[in-house]
């Protein structure tokens, strides 16, 4: 028997759980980003002079993996549910974390710290390559046509929440323990947070109704990665290069800078962590207006207004970072950045999701992100840091734009899929 829609209290219910889960998710996964010079000492051999290099290179690990959870559990949403998805996805993410709060120091057991570093990543990365299937095609699902744009958003108000509630996290261990004991044990704390927090959210999601679509989806045909390449290859490649771009802006603007500001133009931890985490408390604030702004204007000007700001914007945006030497300025750039990149981050997952219909949408919409993501996106801090190590740095600008370009060029090509949506077939 095929439910009814459901009503709009419980659809709002719905969205919030589903977008509770999601905001621990991405807090476990970027914990390991704010933290990574911290913990690097630890599961590197302390006289080894390029393990923050070797930090950055297990993060861009993870991201390999996602393409192989976008695969079995896009796959398994297709097939068991939206709902159970995101139940195994959570439980995933938080072994993972749970693995790096307990293992023992390279000094303590050598190189099984290391493997067991790479361990834990890597089960993050199968977690994280559905979570995002699942929670994209869960809030595309369960909101209604008229604000789609604006309910999906909620899914990178979460995952910016995510990354800000980590680095908020580190802020007040920085002002409440010595520095000394925070870089020789503190680094711990929150990664046992994310795990306390990820048993929550698996008991939240168990309690989630299933959405309308995937009940009156086409059962006669099976969600698998031949059928998504085989029968919708024009909408996989589309994906793929739509979010290649973006993806890489959005961890060359979010990311990276902690770094940047850091080791390029010499800010402190703290001023740096203070600076990155302020603009994304405005970054995130800005999601839910542009995805209610996609519902009335469509998605496609946002995608567009995203590409050319960025080709234009993103070398003299970087090179002017470089010289800032206060922190307002550098909020400020930062800020222009992100503002940009929102044309991309408030609608993308809606509009990956409207691409495919709903036997085959939760694979659909992680494969071929998480394909471009772990090309494009976990690899940025790596790719930045490896120009500079080279002697030019700028190169790194360069490439960021080329590929926002490259997307520009997929967005001027396709149709707006507000208005071509396969969600309304449904």
């Amino acid at each position: 028997m095929t439910p009814s829609a459901p009503a709009p209290r419980h659809r709002l219910r719905s969205i919030l759980g589903g977008s509770a889960g999601n905001l621990v998710e991405w807090y476990d996964w970027y914990a390991y980003a704010v933290l990574a010079s911290y913990l690097a000492p630890h599961y590197f051999p302390s006289n080894d002079a390029s393990k923050d290099l070797n930090a950055w290179a297990v993060f861009a690990i993870g991201f390999f993996m996602r393409p192989i959870g976008g695969w079995l559990m896009g796959v398994y949403g297709d097939r068991r549910g939206r709902k159970a998805g995101l139940t195994l996805s959570v439980t995933l993410m938080c072994l993972g974390s749970l693995m790096i709060a307990l293992t023992p120091s390279y000094a303590e057991i050598g190189g099984l710290a290391t493997a067991s570093l790479i361990v834990a990543r890597l089960v993050q990365g199968l977690s994280l390559g559905g979570e995002y299937g699942a929670s994209a095609t869960y809030l595309s699902e369960m909101a209604g046509r008229r604000h789609r744009g604006f309910f999906s958003s909620f899914q990178y108000v979460t995952l910016i929440s995510g990354q800000l509630v980590a680095l908020v996290v580190l802020l007040i261990l920085q002002a409440a323990m010595p520095e000394a004991a925070l870089k020789e044990w503190g680094w711990r704390i929150p990664f046992a947070v994310g795990g306390v927090l990820a048993l929550l959210v698996f008991w939240l999601r168990r309690r989630l109704a299933e959405t309308e679509s995937y009940a009156n989806r086409d059962t006669a045909h099976k969600s698998s990665f031949g059928a998504l390449f085989l029968q919708h290859p024009r909408e996989a490649a589309v994906v793929m290069l739509l979010t290649a771009g973006g993806t890489l802006a959005f961890y060359a603007y979010t990311i990276y800078p902690i770094a940047f500001l850091k080791k390029t133009a010499g800010f402190s931890d703290a001023a740096a962590t203070q600076v990155n985490a302020a603009a994304l408390l405005v970054f995130m604030a800005i999601q839910p207006l542009a995805g209610a702004l996609s519902d009335r204007i469509g998605r496609k000007p946002l995608m567009v207004g995203f590409g050319v700001l960025g080709v234009a914007l993103t070398y003299p945006i970087f090179v002017a970072l470089e010289g800032v030497r206060d922190g307002v300025t550098a909020f400020l750039l930062m800020t222009g950045a992100l503002v940009v990149v929102t044309g991309y981050t408030s609608i993308n997952a809606v509009v990956k999701a409207e691409l495919f219909p709903a036997h085959i949408r939760t694979l659909g919409v992680a494969l071929p992100y998480a394909l471009a993501n772990a090309i494009f996106g976990g690899t940025a801090p790596y790719v930045a840091l490896w120009f500079k190590d080279a002697g030019w740095e700028r190169g790194f600008y360069w490439y960021v734009t080329t590929m926002i370009g490259v997307s520009l060029a997929t967005y001027l090509g396709m149709r707006d899929t507000a208005r071509h949506s396969r969600i309304l077939e449904d």
